[in-house]
């Protein structure tokens, strides 16, 4: 593969910048009014816009999207067509979320049918989680990417490398994600797991 090592280092800066300066709505940033879908779509594009459109130049949040959370019961139905904070702070997270995990596992990490405190506890959680793992995923590009950033005689297979981090990383944290979620409830009984056990956890 060929890459321009300038370009790709003037847009890691880029990409450095905007995760610094970017942040989730807090929950009292969330609209304290019942929204329509149009209004709903607008404003997750404006709080979600780092997510990419699809490889067919669709958008990343539709309408047709969030019915379908709703159909399959990812977050709670809408009241006469109308969208409450609840219903945003789920969207914000399931739709973030979704870039790394599957629905199965979001629907484990959100469940549904919680009192209004508790979504509102959660997101905040999640809002600040979000903003952490943010400026780590920084240190971490910069490690990765040191040569392609400031190395003069950086080539080619320093992007490649960059690259390959990446989706390992990535890899490694949804399967690590995966086996968390797959321990709710479960007990430690003090006896060391055999390496079958752990590879099925």
């Amino acid at each position: 593969m060929a890459y321009d090592v300038k370009l790709i280092g003037a847009k890691l800066r880029r990409w450095e910048n905007y995760l610094n300066n970017f942040h989730l709505p807090q929950w009292d940033e969330l609209p304290d009014m019942d929204l329509y879908m149009d209004q709903v779509v607008m404003l997750l594009q404006r709080y979600l816009n780092f997510l990419p459109e699809d490889e067919h130049g669709n958008a990343a949040i539709t309408a047709s999207i969030i019915n379908n959370y709703v159909r399959l019961k990812i977050m709670p139905p809408p009241v006469k067509k109308k969208y409450t904070r609840v219903h945003m702070a789920y969207l914000i997270m399931v739709c973030s979320l979704k870039q790394s995990v599957n629905i199965p596992y979001i629907q484990k990490m959100l469940p549904l049918g919680l009192p209004e405190s508790e979504v509102r506890r959660i997101y905040e959680e999640y809002v600040k989680t979000h903003h952490d793992v943010c400026l780590a995923f920084i240190q971490l590009v910069r490690a990765a990417g040191d040569d392609v950033l400031h190395s003069p005689a950086a080539q080619s297979v320093d992007v490649e490398r960059l690259i390959y981090s990446s989706a390992i990383v990535s890899g490694f944290s949804k399967l690590l994600t995966e086996k968390m979620v797959h321990l709710e409830g479960a007990t430690w009984d003090g006896q060391p797991e055999s390496e079958v056990e752990s590879k099925r956890r």
